[in-house]
Formats: structure tokens, C-alpha cells, sequence
């Protein structure tokens, strides 16, 4: 107990040395959940919970690199106005000392109930892991329960992220796993009471069919129903390139199928990306009281450049994406930002049956760097189109190829153009969220989406547009509070 309140002492000084440094960072976003100060990493715990969202986040608040993690929290009534809490949990006891790792969060009888990865070093410095639960009355204070899940025999060590859910009348928890042989996979446990765990072994994994080699580890796995269907979400790492495919350090993507408990098994389809851009990982999802299927993503990428991103010269780094909501279409996921965003809107420019040309076009109003741009095309273009934003990326679009591109500036060194590509069968509509330092584009109404960080200077503002076919287009766009 005295450990606990020591840490949280200090994570409040460390907020309160740093704080007018990171608020006044020019690249510190408008409308997008970030840390006080220091390093976000995973959501965790998304949940809705006595009328209140919330979400918990993975959380250095003493630096801005990857250490003993705490959880920090979130919640909202509306997905827009955010308070941000005491901490929820801190790496203070012998199973989670040096950090407490992502997790889920489950309502059960009236109370909320917590579940991470307590991360420990021993003594010869090798990892060891432990489920570990919390409960909570109220949603903000938490009492830890102790260990209900240690590492079975068939794993390494690197077994963590817990996704909790109940199917009929029985609790699952499904974990990322790393075999003895070093190939990743999804494990499934069962429970009657949450505390009681029973092991039922893989139910997806690299080197189990349909898959051959898919990466050494598994994170963050997620399993969903949707349309009669389930979805089991995960972030594999250790998969190579494949052409325009698998192009960041990790990835984070999906399985469509069956989710057979018995055997258990999980029978399913190709591994598809979430998204197509630079910086998204580590996904987690909810069910709210309208029924839908809400996900956050972490707007960020573990040990890929991190050193690099400016903001740590301000002493914090990384954010979550816009909450997004899921639907199946067919057998592909579709995200579309949250209805409430719509609340952020204020001042509004359209623009009607636009003929572009060659030369770029910029329009009055469509400029800035807090701002929600609709582009429609009121038939299938031939040709290419080219959207500029702030002089640090670009959205083209290649009718011939089918292949949509987002381009921008490496904030590494300034100057390299890096790029992501995906294909598009034809171009009905491009929504994009621009921040002060981010930009997340919805493709087809969210059939692609594409995430990425960028840090314009303080002067570009401007918003282009350019084409070489003869399609009208409609642009509309909205400031945003």
C-alpha cells in the first residue's frame, strides 16, 4: 500500500513539472485523447460502465520511453468531452513491479472488474508473467485482486494482454502467446467466476492451419462477434513485407470466421490490415448501450523511430485515434468515425460539382490544421488525384492501378518521402480527420483507413487539391473545436 501511493506521488510531480511544457507544445493535438505528460501506449479496459465510457491507457508519465507502466484513465459520457482520473493502476506489487500491462475490462454484477499482465524482471533479470485482476464498485478506484492466471508450461514468458468477454454462461479470456518454438498465437481460457481460469488451449497461431509462418508473437488479441460472424483482432509481430502489405515494424489486423469453443478452434479466413498508414496498433474494442461496436487504436508504433518524434522535446509522445465504429460488410471490417464527432463541428465550406485541374486548387475555408474533410466523386474517375495537406503529405489516388497512396514527410530527418498503399476498387469518397499533428483518413466510407502522425511547421495551413480527369466533385468541409 505505502508502494502504491509512493508511485502515484510521484507520477502527480512528474505531471505537475511537466505540465506547462507539454500543453504548450505547438504539436499537442486538439481533439484526440493524449497523456498528461510522458509516453501512451495501449488503450486498455475500454469499457462502458454505469453511463460512462472508459478508457484505461498504457502510461509512463515519468519519461518518454517504455518502462514500468502504470494505467491511466479516461471517461467520458459522450465520446467527446473527456476527464481524465487518478490513476488506475500502479506497478506496486511483487506480480506487476515492473509494469502493469495491458488489459481488458468487464461489467459483472454491478461491479467493474480489471484484467492486465503484471510484468516482473527476477533476479537473473529474465521476464516472468501473471494475470492479474482488479475490482472496482464506482469505476474509478480499484483494488487489486492478485494473480488468477500464471504462465502455462506449452508458453514463454511473453504471454500477456488479456481480452476478457462472457458467451452464454461461461467467462473467456483470450491472451497473446508466444509458443516454446517462438511462433505466436492466440490462447483461450474459460472461468465460472473470473477467478478460477481453466486452460483450453490455441486457438489460432502461426504454423496452425490455415497459416504457415505469421510472425514470433501475438499482441493484444481481441475476439468479437459481428454479423453472425466472428472477428478475432490481433497485433502479430514478426511478419516481412509483402508488397504494398506488412510495411511497418508491426502490424495490427484481423481473421473473419467461426470461433468453435469446444474444441476450441478458431476456423478462419486471410489476415487483413486495420489499417494502411504509418502509426496504428494495438486495437481494442467495446459494446456500448446502442449496441454498437466501438474501437480505439493506440496512434503509434512500438520501437519504430520513437526517438525520433519532436513532441519528446516537450516531454510527451503518442495519442489514441478517433473512436471508430465496426461493421462487417461481407467479410471485411469496415471503421467509420463515431457519430458524436459530428458534435465538433463548427463552421462549414461546401463546395459543389468541382472540376479540378492539374494546377492546384485551394478552396476558402479548407485550410488549418483542426479540420473534417468529405470528398465525393459523383462517378468513377479515370486519371489521378492528387490531395495536398500542409506541405507534409499527400492523398493520391491512381484510377488505373486502383491504388490509393498516402505520402508524407519523415519526421526522422524532415525531408524523406515515405509511403503506404492500398488498393481500392473505385474511388467513392475520402473522409479526413486533420489535427495539429495527426491525420487519419477513411476511404469508401471506411472500407480503408489509413493512420499517421506528421508535424507540418506552425506556417503551412493550406489544403490542395488536383486532378487530370473531368468527374465533378463535392468537397465539404468543417472546423473543429
Amino acid at each position: 500500500m505505502e508502494r502504491d501511493k509512493q508511485l502515484r506521488k510521484q507520477a502527480e510531480e512528474a505531471i505537475d513539472t511537466y505540465r506547462e511544457q507539454v500543453e504548450s507544445d505547438r504539436y499537442r493535438l486538439n481533439y484526440h485523447l493524449m497523456p498528461p505528460v510522458g509516453l501512451l501506449n495501449d488503450p486498455n479496459g475500454f469499457v462502458y460502465f454505469k453511463g460512462r465510457y472508459h478508457l484505461f491507457y498504457q502510461w509512463n508519465p515519468f519519461q518518454t520511453t517504455h518502462g514500468a507502466k502504470f494505467w491511466g484513465h479516461y471517461s467520458s459520457a459522450d465520446l467527446i468531452e473527456w476527464e481524465h482520473h487518478e490513476i488506475a493502476l500502479a506497478p506496486s506489487d511483487w506480480f506487476d513491479k515492473n509494469g502493469c500491462y495491458s488489459g481488458s475490462a468487464i461489467e459483472h454484477d454491478g461491479k467493474l472488474y480489471l484484467f492486465y499482465t503484471g510484468n516482473v524482471k527476477n533476479k537473473h533479470g529474465e521476464r516472468e508473467s501473471y494475470q492479474v485482476m482488479a475490482v472496482s464498485e464506482d469505476g474509478f478506484t480499484f483494488e487489486k485482486q492478485g494473480v488468477v492466471l500464471e504462465v502455462p508450461e506449452q508458453y514463454t514468458a511473453h504471454f500477456r494482454d488479456p481480452k476478457v468477454w462472457k458467451h452464454e454462461n461461461m467467462f473467456y479470456m483470450v491472451i497473446g502467446a508466444q509458443s516454446k518454438q517462438q511462433t505466436g498465437l492466440a490462447v483461450l481460457f474459460c472461468s465460472k467466476d473470473l477467478k478460477n481460469w481453466e486452460h483450453l488451449g490455441p486457438i489460432a497461431g502461426a504454423h496452425m492451419k490455415p497459416l504457415a509462418d505469421f510472425g514470433y508473437m501475438w499482441e493484444c488479441p481481441d475476439v468479437i462477434t459481428l454479423n453472425g460472424k466472428d472477428v478475432l483482432i490481433l497485433s502479430p509481430q514478426g511478419l516481412e513485407p509483402e508488397g504494398i502489405l506488412y510495411n511497418n515494424l508491426y502490424q495490427a489486423g484481423y481473421f473473419v470466421g467461426t470461433l468453435d469453443y469446444q474444441k476450441p478452434l478458431f476456423e478462419h479466413e486471410q489476415f487483413v490490415e486495420l489499417d494502411r498508414g504509418f502509426e496504428f496498433y494495438a486495437p481494442q474494442t467495446t459494446l456500448d448501450s446502442k449496441g454498437r461496436r466501438l474501437m480505439f487504436g493506440w496512434l503509434g508504433l512500438p520501437e519504430e523511430r520513437e526517438e525520433h518524434h519532436p513532441t519528446i522535446q516537450a516531454h510527451w509522445i503518442h495519442a489514441m485515434t478517433l473512436p471508430r465504429e465496426l461493421t462487417l460488410v461481407g467479410d471485411k471490417l469496415y471503421q467509420r468515425p463515431v457519430e458524436e464527432l459530428k458534435t465538433l463541428r463548427q463552421e462549414e465550406f461546401r463546395y459543389e460539382n468541382v472540376i479540378l485541374t492539374t494546377d492546384e486548387q485551394s478552396f476558402e475555408g479548407i485550410e488549418g490544421e483542426s479540420l473534417e474533410v468529405f470528398l465525393t466523386c459523383s462517378s468513377q474517375p479515370k486519371g489521378d488525384m492528387i490531395i495536398q495537406i500542409r506541405q507534409h503529405a499527400q492523398v493520391i489516388y491512381h484510377s488505373e492501378s486502383k491504388l490509393l497512396t498516402l505520402k508524407r514527410v519523415s519526421f526522422v530527418d524532415n525531408q524523406t518521402i515515405e509511403e503506404r498503399h492500398c488498393r481500392v476498387e473505385g474511388l467513392e469518397n475520402l473522409r479526413i480527420y486533420l489535427d495539429s499533428s495527426s491525420l487519419e483518413l477513411f476511404v469508401n466510407d471506411g472500407a480503408e483507413v489509413f493512420t499517421a502522425r506528421i508535424y507540418p511547421n506552425a506556417h503551412e495551413k493550406t489544403i490542395s487539391f488536383s486532378a487530370d480527369w473531368d468527374v465533378p466533385v463535392s468537397i465539404s468541409a468543417w472546423t473543429l473545436s
